[in-house]
């Protein structure tokens, strides 16, 4: 039997460098990350400068050595070709003091969200209660999710926390009187009945209707809960209205996910001809490679290993600049490409937003399909007719009858209007909408039309009658 043996192999192996993985990080990220990347790459490269600290620049000394002259040259180029294009894309921005006033204001009027449990624990500690039955409602509070309602089952938790189940239900009623109404329930049931209850209604159809036909109610079957009540389903759609304008979770307005707003990476105006798409730069710090390293490294008495590490901190930072210089560049060309397929959008909004992949546009600005890709990645562009992710803009669509081409997006629209537009006491079925788009031209099959009313968040037409 052979014994193990050694055996060599070749492969292949495409590995980026930390510069071209640098570079694709410049490009990729968001301005306002863009702007911490930058912040941090300056305070771990000595040798860049924000020029917003307004140093001004010094004559470069001259240098025997041909490669160290020629490298000072190619860097003070950059620099002043760097300015002179922040300055340009600030030009044509405008001013924009209105909007640091207006950002300001934004900023002094955010104030820390109060959590739920906060709320709660506040009006807990001004109620006049045994302090047992505070101590269990402060437990329980802390087990109230952001929505309002118990994660514990009382009956559940007084047998394994050993504690008389008697107690646990005063402290819950406790919270349960608290605002918002509703918090501190087990289930929606509960959480609609107590809300019911505040209102005065505990004998009327709407509570025996939530507490014996909730389920009914969701799926709509009216006329099996009239039967059932022995009333009318008018009567019944009446209750099922004043329900709708209940509460399901009390516990929202508290909601602990935080605002995030967006600062849009390009904004579209109209200057008097044309739709025009301008860089955010406001954010960008203007970069440029510090003079006194440049005497340094011009100097040639200057230690060796000293002139070799600058002249790398030198060539990094240079990298950093042509990354941004590019950066900005190709996602102007991309967003000028993007405009000018969507012109009808932005002059009369999402029912007319045009079928456009990546491929088109790579193709157009003269670089790969996924640098697009990475170009719009987490971006967003404000438009006329609001703030929108810029692969927004990238759908498929179809052909109409008329041989015009239709996104996704504005057959969605066109979808949404017809559903709008029905009867609501006999609403279309998937099939029947499906003839209602043919009617203007826009053929889709079935599973499509019940595809993109999934999507919109349209109920099925048994639910969506009304009686």
């Amino acid at each position: 039997m052979p014994g193990p043996a050694l055996t060599q192999s070749l492969s292949q192996q495409q590995k980026l460098s930390p510069q071209m993985q640098q570079s694709l990080q410049v490009l990729q990220v968001p301005t306002l990350e863009l702007r911490q990347l930058v912040q941090q790459e300056i305070s771990e490269n000595p040798v860049l400068e924000d020029e917003s600290n307004d140093i001004s620049l010094e004559q470069q000394k001259e240098d025997d050595a041909r490669e160290t002259d020629s490298e000072i040259e190619a860097l003070t180029q950059l620099d002043e070709d760097w300015r002179d294009y922040m300055q340009q894309l600030r030009r044509n921005s405008g001013s924009s003091t209105d909007q640091d006033a207006r950002r300001q204001f934004l900023f002094d009027s955010l104030v820390e969200p109060v959590t739920l449990q906060e709320h709660l624990m506040a009006q807990l500690s001004t109620a006049d209660e045994p302090p047992e039955t505070r101590e269990l409602a402060e437990m329980l509070i802390g087990n109230i999710d952001d929505r309002g309602f118990l994660q514990i089952a009382i009956g559940e938790f007084s047998l394994t926390a050993g504690i008389p189940l008697v107690k646990l239900q005063a402290a819950k009623a406790l919270i349960q009187s608290f605002d918002p109404v509703g918090v501190g329930s087990e289930d929606l049931r509960e959480c609609l009945l107590i809300q019911l209850k505040r209102l005065g209604k505990e004998f009327s159809l709407e509570y025996r209707i939530v507490s014996s036909h909730l389920d009914d109610l969701a799926r709509k079957r009216y006329p099996q809960i009239a039967k059932r009540l022995s009333v009318t389903i008018e009567q019944v759609s009446g209750a099922a209205e004043m329900i709708a304008t209940l509460n399901p979770k009390p516990g929202g307005a508290f909601s602990s996910t935080p605002d995030f707003y967006i600062v849009p990476d390009v904004t579209v105006e109209w200057d008097g001809t044309k739709w025009v798409p301008r860089l955010n730069e406001e954010h960008i710090p203007r970069l440029r490679i510090s003079n006194t390293y440049k005497e340094i490294l011009s100097n040639s008495t200057s230690d060796t290993a000293v002139r070799s590490y600058i002249r790398d901190k030198i060539r990094g930072g240079k990298f950093l600049i042509k990354s941004i210089h590019q950066r900005q560049e190709t996602i102007q060309n991309i967003v000028q490409e993007i405009v000018g397929r969507q012109t009808e959008f932005m002059e009369h909004g999402k029912t007319h937003l045009r079928p456009m992949n990546m491929a088109q546009v790579a193709e157009q600005v003269g670089v790969h399909e996924t640098t697009v890709s990475r170009a719009i990645s987490g971006k967003y562009m404000a438009t006329p007719h609001g703030m929108f992710e810029m692969k927004y803009f990238f759908t498929s669509g179809y052909e109409t009858d008329s041989g015009e081409s239709m996104s996704n997006t504005s057959i969605k629209n066109a979808l949404a209007d017809v559903v709008k537009n029905e009867d609501h006491k006999s609403p279309l079925s998937d099939q029947k909408l499906v003839e209602k788009l043919k009617e203007q031209g826009i053929n889709i099959a079935r599973r499509t039309v019940a595809k993109y009313r999934e999507e919109l968040n349209i109920l099925p037409s048994h639910l969506r009658k009304s009686y």
